[in-house]
This record gives C-alpha cells, sequence and structure tokens, in this order.
C-alpha cells in the first residue's frame, strides 16, 4: 500500500547538498581523538547546514564516547520520556501551519483544539525555522517532535551509520554523534522538545542503522523521545523486526481505512492485530495514524468517521492518536489532498470542530484511563463474515455474551497482577448506523459494573447484570467490571 507520507517528505537530493560532508568528517576526527570527559554545549544558532557549524571540545568528547564502539545505550523507561511517560494521552498532529502562518494565534488554535503536540512538516526544514516554531509551541503548551532537521536526516536517513569508512553513503558512529549534537544542543534549550523524528516509513533494510541511531540519542539525550514511524503493511514480521532489531521507544504506524465510494480497507483491522501484537512483543505502547482528508482514492472524513477511527484504535490498544494531516498539504505536491482540520488558505473545517469535541470531551479522559493499562484482547461480536485478520467473541470468565449489533471489545488489564478488575471498550463497529447492543456479564466473577463518565473522568455505578448499550456512529463506551 502506497503512503501519502512519502509524498510530504523533502527531496533527498536537496538536502543531500547541504550535507557539508569535508567540515563533518573533520569534527568527527576531533570527536575521535578527543579524551576528556566534558558537558554538551549549547548551541547559539540554527543547524541547517554542518558545514556551518563547529563542534566543541566538549560536544566532541561526547560525540568520540558514542561512537567507539561502546555498547548500546540502555533503552530509558517509558515513565521518563515526553508524551509516552506520565499519565496524559498524547494526542499529536502532521503538517502544521507552514512558515507563513506560524504564530501565536495558530498555535493556540492547535491547542484549543486538545492537541498536545506537533510533527514539524508543511516546508519547516530550517534550524532557524525550528527554533521560533519551538517558541511558539512552548508558549502555547505544546510539545513538538522535529522532523527533516539535516543533522537528523544526515545521520539516519540519507547516510547508512557504518564502521567501514568505505561504505557507500555511510556516516561512521563517531559522524553521526557529532551530526546529533548539532541538533541537540541547537534545539535542547526549548522545554517544547520532546524529540526528533529519525525516519518517516523505513524499509527493513534500514533498521541496522536506525537501532545505531537511536542508541546514539539515548546515550547523548536520554530524555528526548526517539520517534519512528513505520509503513502500512501486512506483514508481522516488519514490525516484529522493528521491535527486536531498533528497540523502539514506541512504535507508530500509518494506514487511512476510509476509501472512495464508502469502501474500507479490507485489511485495515490486520495491520492494527500485527502492530499491537509488535508492541505487546516489545511491551511498547503503541500509536497510529488517522485519516482527517480525502486523497487518490480515499474519501473525505465524517465527524463519526473520525470518532470510529479513534475508537477502532483504543480498542486495539492505540496509546497515542495521530491526525494526518492538520494543515491541508496544497495541491501541487500531488496525491489530490482535500481539505483536512485547516484548508490551504487557513480556514477552519467542519473537522476542527470535529477534533476538537473529540480530543477535548473523549479522547483525554477515555485515554487516561486506557493509557497505564495492559491490551489483553481484541475480538469482534455479531459481525459475520469477520473481517480478515480479526478474532470473534467467545464468553471470558468475565463478559459472557455480547448480543444485538456489531461491535469491536477491547479488554484490559492492570499490570498490577494482583488486580483482577477488567476494563471493557466496546466500539461500534459501525461509523453510519446507531448500535443498540448488550454486554452480559458472569455474576460469580463480576462485583461490580462502572460506566466510565468521561466529563466527570469517572465510573458510574450500576447494578451487576446485562448492560445495555446504544452506541452512536462510530463511538464507544468504556466500562469497568470489578472482579469479586
Amino acid at each position: 500500500m502506497q503512503s501519502p507520507h512519502q509524498i510530504l517528505g523533502p527531496s533527498r537530493r536537496s538536502l543531500l547538498l547541504g550535507a557539508g560532508a569535508t567540515a563533518l568528517t573533520a569534527a568527527a576526527a576531533t570527536a575521535a581523538s578527543t579524551t576528556t570527559a566534558a558537558a554538551s554545549t549549547t548551541s547559539t544558532g540554527a543547524t541547517t547546514s554542518a558545514a556551518g557549524a563547529t563542534t566543541s571540545a566538549a560536544g566532541a568528547a561526547s560525540a568520540g564516547a558514542a561512537g567507539a564502539g561502546a555498547a548500546p545505550a540502555a533503552v530509558p523507561s517509558p515513565d521518563t520520556l515526553p508524551l509516552i511517560g506520565g499519565p496524559d494521552f498524547p494526542i499529536g498532529l502532521f503538517w502544521p501551519p507552514h512558515p507563513y502562518a506560524s504564530t501565536a494565534q495558530r498555535f493556540a488554535e492547535i491547542k484549543t483544539a486538545g492537541f498536545d503536540f506537533i510533527l514539524s512538516g508543511n516546508y519547516a526544514g530550517d534550524g532557524n525555522i525550528f527554533q521560533y516554531q519551538l517558541g511558539l509551541a512552548r508558549d502555547a503548551g505544546l510539545k513538538m517532535l522535529i522532523s527533516d532537521d539535516i543533522q537528523i536526516r544526515n545521520m539516519s536517513r540519507w547516510f547508512s551509520i557504518s564502521d567501514t569508512t568505505t561504505d557507500f553513503l555511510s556516516v561512521t558512529p563517531a559522524e553521526a554523534s557529532a551530526l546529533y549534537i548539532r541538533a541537540r544542543d541547537a534545539y535542547g534549550p526549548y522545554s517544547s522538545l520532546a524529540g526528533f523524528n529519525f525516519y518517516d516509513e523505513p524499509g527493513a533494510g534500514w533498521f541496522a542503522t536506525l537501532a545505531k541511531a537511536l542508541s546514539i540519542s539515548r546515550e547523548l539525550a536520554p530524555q528526548l523521545l526517539p520517534y519512528i514511524n513505520l509503513l502500512p503493511s501486512d506483514d508481522a514480521t516488519y514490525y516484529r523486526n522493528f521491535v527486536d532489531v531498533v528497540q523502539p521507544s514506541l512504535i507508530s504506524f500509518d494506514r487511512y481505512p476510509l476509501l472512495s465510494e464508502g469502501r474500507e480497507d479490507e485489511n485495515y483491522f490486520h495491520n492494527w492485530a500485527i502492530v499491537r501484537d509488535a508492541a505487546l512483543h516489545g511491551d511498547i505502547p503503541a500509536w497510529v495514524f488517522i485519516q482527517t482528508l480525502a486523497y487518490n482514492n480515499h474519501r473525505e472524513p465524517t465527524a463519526a468517521e473520525l470518532l470510529w477511527q479513534i475508537n477502532i484504535s483504543l480498542a486495539y490498544g492505540a496509546k497515542g492518536i495521530q491526525y494526518f494531516t492538520y494543515w491541508t498539504p496544497e495541491a501541487a505536491r500531488g496525491e489530490g489532498f482535500g481539505p483536512a482540520l485547516i484548508t490551504v488558505d487557513g480556514q477552519r473545517t467542519p473537522r476542527y470542530a470535529a477534533a476538537k469535541k473529540i480530543n477535548t470531551t473523549w479522547l483525554h479522559q477515555v485515554g487516561r484511563e486506557l493509557k497505564p493499562l495492559v491490551s489483553e484482547s481484541v475480538v469482534h461480536a455479531n459481525e459475520t463474515p469477520l473481517p480478515n485478520g480479526t478474532v470473534a467473541f467467545t464468553p471470558t470468565a468475565f463478559v459472557t455474551d455480547v448480543s444485538r449489533s456489531p461491535v469491536v471489545l477491547g479488554t484490559f488489564r492492570s499490570r498490577d497482577a494482583a488486580v483482577k478488575d477488567r476494563w471493557v471498550l466496546v466500539a461500534n463497529r459501525s461509523h453510519s448506523t446507531l448500535a443498540p447492543t448488550v454486554v452480559s456479564v458472569n455474576e460469580q466473577t463480576v462485583g461490580s459494573v462502572g460506566i466510565f463518565q468521561p466529563a466527570k473522568q469517572a465510573y458510574a455505578a450500576r447494578r451487576v447484570g446485562p448492560i445495555p448499550l446504544e452506541l452512536e456512529p462510530g463511538a464507544a463506551t468504556l466500562i469497568k467490571l470489578g472482579a469479586k
């Protein structure tokens, strides 16, 4: 499946022209020969050109340590990293306002719609622009993951990382460390910096270099989130190998299920199932992009279809939601992009209001409940035939029956094995019709039932017995089942 992310990336050739290989090699040589330990430096400017930047003795020392063949840096605990740590559920966007539209008012507009972080893009490829946007994000209470910084691109995408200096289009670990230091020191003073986007949609052949790049990041800036977003794929090995080889802090992917003429991507659930499996295998959070706009062979989502994508993703264990896109890519980029949340000329569409309502009245609240829990199972009830890659509902120790409408049930447990309760997210399988549903619980094992009330951030108690639900198109309900 061709992903529209690819069309939004910069030209490889245009970035290679600014690589500054001579200066980079000199800096790396200095790093390799430096043995004095010192603190990292603070940059006084942007990092758009390696040729225009210099590495201080202190920074070079760090680079030398990182590139000297040491063991890979330890993977930080998720609790210590931006966005994936803490109790709040992260909601992000890609393709923010372009540089000329990057104002305090526009970034406040993003925050008002319930977003927490921005993946940079939309022609923001210059270090000065990144610093300016980081300042706007800081003032608005947003975090940023920087994409397309040339230093990060050169260490993780345009060149491989290799100890063999004769490898074509490669940099050494010491050179990669020197590149990372420039980016870290340029943007690190901004509290809004969450981390760097190392690669969008890498092929499996790039995993070894990404593993080295993430190790360098963790050694030189363990407080930052190293981010990678994966291709849509029906190959489970692709995601498992990513987890095993790269050792990421999260797994993110994009797949857009709303096709033209009212159709759905028949392998959407299958893709989610194998990503969920890989996330559980690595004990890392799973993030996903949701579709906000029409493009080639894909339709413009309704408000219910935005909500449906989110709730299906939550049922499959998503711990972060990202919107593709926020600002509308202009027609000249190709792919036939229609209006997203904000049009090309800066006007709000109905999807801005829909996203704001979803984010501020449902997703942040229910996400806060689900974020610390572990996905135990995902099943489809009352659906014939079953979509590819899905599992049919069968009775469990807590839920004995689900009747009437087709729904998707995601069951979650606490990480604390002493807590025997279960949480069940019941999501409407349909984004166009009401779903009257009855969930029957096992009264021998269930001692209490609570229905989550997002406005109160609390559970409303009800009697133990059959639970009737009326799910609006695309909607979901979270139920807490207290164990006896």
